[in-house]
């Protein structure tokens, strides 16, 4: 069987028994496509790849200049390809078992300060009040994307396939389908619902499904759109345009009710975390915190 007829069997494994999103296909279908032409240029066919062969290609990672991360991550692409191709019957074994990634140290997540968030909101809400005629919507757009951001903590892809119906909703919470398909509800503000509810008007002449309509092969705002008004917006803001994006908001959500007491269990369900594992990340917070009490608080502690 030739091997790009492999990985979409593969592909469609994924997409039928784990309910991948299209974008998590799309990253695997480009990592495999980058080890079946490494396997190509090296006269070996995927379905008899020796374990030499899958080390010699991790190891080739690095001197291309990729980044630890990536090469891990295209390490777990490969090792959960040659699993499935074992595992269907369509190699005699597993030639990835012993392959082994590189080390890397996992980084803190960049962090906004609440008074860094405020202000970014503040300059959106002027901004969508003060906008001229023919402005509005795209201004009042993007109060309102930073409003339920920062007050659910969404993915960004969760954010702008938001249906219309969640700007209509009288409930504090919305019900947000997320990786896997799974469902989980996440909080809304009162400052959020005020945002949607004068934003939502401003698209009665544009007709759809969506909350964020746009001219897209989707029908909606993009991730890439979104994240792009949100560097000029942070610029106007007076913050560094390359510490803000939307995942640094899902950051600051998460951070910022660890810092005021949160349970790190209700912090990794409202992110919609799988493993509690990648929630943990965020204590960093509270190790900051712990050393601000001792520092302030401990008898010694102007000593330490």
């Amino acid at each position: 069987m030739k091997p790009s007829r492999l990985v979409g069997l593969f592909l469609d494994m994924l997409a039928a028994e784990r309910g991948a999103a299209q974008n998590t296909l799309a990253a695997y279908r480009r990592d495999l496509e980058d080890y079946l032409d490494w396997l190509g240029r090296h006269g070996i066919d995927p379905a008899e790849a020796e374990p030499a062969a899958v080390r010699s290609y991790v190891a080739g990672l690095a001197a291309r200049g990729l980044k630890a991360s990536s090469a891990a991550r295209r390490l777990s692409a490969v090792r959960q390809f040659h699993k499935f191709l074992y595992l269907e019957g369509y190699a005699r074994s597993d030639p990835s078992a012993s392959a082994s990634g590189p080390k890397r140290g996992r980084p803190l997540p960049k962090v906004l300060s609440v008074a860094e968030v405020e202000r970014l909101l503040t300059v959106a809400r002027e901004a969508a009040a003060a906008a001229p005629a023919g402005e509005g919507l795209r201004a009042a757009r993007m109060h309102c994307l930073l409003e339920l951001l920062y007050a659910s903590g969404l993915r960004v892809s969760e954010l702008v396939a938001l249906p219309r119906a969640a700007a209509r909703s009288r409930d504090l919470f919305l019900v947000v389908r997320g990786k896997g398909g799974r469902e989980r509800l996440v909080p809304l503000t009162e400052a959020a619902r005020d945002a949607a509810r004068a934003y939502l008007p401003l698209l009665e002449e544009r007709p759809g499904p969506w909350l964020f309509p746009a001219d897209s092969a989707s029908g909606h705002l993009t991730r890439q759109a979104f994240a792009r008004d949100l560097k000029a917006l942070a610029a106007a803001a007076g913050l560094r345009a390359d510490r803000v994006s939307p995942h640094v908001l899902r950051h600051a959500f998460a951070s910022h009710l660890l810092q005021n007491g949160a349970d790190l269990r209700v912090v990794q369900e409202l992110l919609g975390h799988a493993d509690i594992a990648t929630t943990q990340i965020y204590t960093h917070v509270l190790d900051e915190r712990l050393k601000g009490m001792v520092r302030d608080l401990h008898p010694l502690g102007d000593a330490a």
